[in-house]
């Protein structure tokens, strides 16, 4: 099971969020001093570009370059990625995932991107059961076990997220495995190594960690040690 730190990009700062809320907004600084601190201990992070996820097109992709130039680390990079050039753009300046939300559910769209480029990853994002779309704003109809079986046929690397966990700090999800042997990722509230645990026992393949690393609730270092036992 991977780590993933998660560095979510404002204007250009690392933030967090809490539950997605764009008004409840916190700062932690320079985003690339921070994927510097990250990577003494991983070689990959995930980044999330919320102007982007509220614009509908990815706002910083410079830092997300500057990051990738800077440090060396593999980054997967969500966050308004509803275009092909957008997804090719991220590419280009070396992400090696790119995230696709609201835009997954454009199932040509999302076969053009899978038939022409690597390791193209669904977020399923879900509120209640439900996938919810556009910057989290918008819950669709759609309950996430009948998101996953429409778009697997298209990817086999999902992130499953917890919006009401997300920057809580509250512990992760209940949730019962429902996926088969596709690479599985979970967020949301994720905020001990209990947590972990419980997580590599229901069968996710990696957990990203955001706040709880900011806040000091939890260290890389300890994550990884008790990953490695």
């Amino acid at each position: 099971m991977r780590i993933y730190p998660a560095i979510d990009l404002m204007g250009g700062k690392a933030v967090r969020l809490y539950k997605g809320q764009k008004e409840k907004v916190k700062v932690y600084g320079d985003p690339v001093e921070i994927a510097s601190r990250f990577a003494e201990f991983v070689d990959k992070i995930h980044v999330v570009d919320l102007d982007g996820a509220f614009t509908g097109k990815p706002q910083n992709l410079d830092v997300v370059k500057e990051i990738i130039e800077e440090t060396g680390l593999k980054v997967q990079v969500g966050g308004g990625f509803r275009s092909y050039e957008s997804v090719a753009k991220a590419y280009e300046i070396g992400a090696e995932n790119v995230i696709i939300g609201t835009k997954a559910f454009d199932l040509e769209f999302l076969e053009r991107i899978t038939d022409n480029f690597d390791g193209i990853t669904v977020s399923l994002d879900a509120r209640g059961g439900k996938i919810a779309v556009k910057g989290w704003l918008e819950e669709s109809s759609l309950k996430v076990g009948e998101a996953y079986e429409m778009l697997r046929e298209y990817v086999d690397r999902f992130i499953y997220t917890s919006i009401e966990r997300d920057g809580t700090l509250t512990g992760i999800e209940s949730i019962e495995r429902f996926w088969k042997d596709e690479e599985f990722i979970y967020a949301g509230g994720v905020s001990s190594v209990d947590d972990v645990l419980k997580l590599r026992g229901v069968g996710f393949s990696g957990a990203i960690v955001g706040k709880a690393l900011y806040e000091s609730e939890v260290s890389l270092k300890e994550l990884l040690e008790v990953l490695e036992c």
